[in-house]
């Protein structure tokens, strides 16, 4: 089961207009941005791996490159 927050306007406002984030805080959102991308990775490989030939062949992608990325660990790019 996935959970999705997205943050809100007010947030992301603040955060853009912050002068000075603690050291912490960044570190929290640096690591919330890579767990974030590791989970779409890991999602969309899924997702690719699932797919049949005439799919594929509508992204334009062959089996075997589709094969290649879904083998893909979630943390490689």
């Amino acid at each position: 089961m996935t959970h999705l927050m997205t943050p809100s306007h007010r947030t992301i406002a603040y955060l853009n207009t912050a002068k000075d984030i603690p050291t912490v805080a960044l570190l929290a959102l640096e690591f919330a941005v890579i767990v974030s991308k590791w989970a779409t990775r890991r999602r969309t490989r899924r997702a690719l791996s699932q797919l049949e030939n005439w799919q594929l062949d509508d992204v334009g992608l062959t089996p075997r490159v589709a094969r290649t990325e879904a083998s893909k660990v979630f943390w490689r790019v």
